[in-house]
């Protein structure tokens, strides 16, 4: 009786804060002011090389991310200079909540109200205005033949987990996966395939259109590669090689459905 009273409360709690944080995601979409993103560094491991990066870091370093996505919103005719605006905060020194890869739904519901409270307290601890969207930084060490897991954003909120390296060899592939993340903040799907991680066709192609198809010249921001065949795709070098498609754009708000 007592468990199924906490779950009760768990998922009236829950819903609360679910229906809350959708209308303010759906007023975050209207693009009349820009979105200010509070980034917090985060040490993903206790390596004196993810130190000493972090400790350098400026409050600039994802300024190649905000001038992407202002490129982008500009050919969707948003009427902002600067629709997002991003600025590490600080470092979050303390342990974030985890996300284990075979969460049951009331893990993921628990993650998710943790994950909503960490956000909350670090707000009313910024000094000024807090920022619209929270994203954790987590930087690990550049270690050869490693990869990161997978970065994670709450669906239908404002906050997301970048996984990056700690490697400013790294800063042009840290800029995407902080791209990508901002916008599943904002409702933007993944636009590949999980079991392969090849993009999905039509939306996760940059050009879907083009003829031939393969090879493509550039990425969809959330499918995250560019197809060079049927078996191949590879990772694009920077953000110069990434665009941002007309299914994402509806999705976060560019672009109405049915306009080309």
């Amino acid at each position: 009786m007592l468990k199924r009273l906490r779950i009760a409360v768990l998922l009236y709690v829950l819903l609360f804060v679910a229906a809350a944080q959708f209308l303010t995601t759906r007023n975050a979409t209207d693009w009349d002011v820009p979105l200010w993103v509070d980034i917090h560094a985060v040490a993903g491991d206790d390596d004196q090389i993810t130190r000493s990066f972090i400790d350098a870091l400026s409050e600039t370093e994802f300024a190649d991310a905000e001038a992407f996505l202002a490129r982008e919103a500009k050919r969707y005719g948003v009427p902002l200079d600067q629709p997002f605006k991003l600025r590490v905060v600080g470092e979050y020194e303390g342990s974030l909540p985890a996300l284990g890869a075979d969460a049951g739904a009331l893990e993921v519901l628990w993650w998710s109200l943790r994950m909503r409270s960490l956000a909350t307290a670090l707000a009313w601890q910024t000094d000024g205005p807090s920022g619209d969207i929270v994203v954790f930084a987590v930087f690990h060490e550049p270690t050869q033949g490693v990869a990161l897991d997978r970065s994670t954003a709450l669906d239908k909120g404002m906050i997301a987990v970048a996984n990056l390296f700690a490697d400013r060899e790294a800063r042009a592939a840290n800029q995407i996966v902080l791209a990508h993340e901002l916008l599943h903040t904002l409702r933007a799907t993944d636009k590949y395939s999980l079991a392969s991680n090849a993009p999905s066709y039509p939306d996760g192609y940059a050009a879907p259109d083009a003829r031939p198809l393969l090879p493509q010249r550039k990425a969809e921001l959330m499918a995250g590669r560019i197809p060079l065949d049927e078996h191949h795709a590879e990772i694009p070098r920077s953000l110069r090689d990434v665009v941002i498609g007309p299914k994402t754009a509806r999705e976060i708000g560019w672009q109405e459905r049915g306009q080309p």
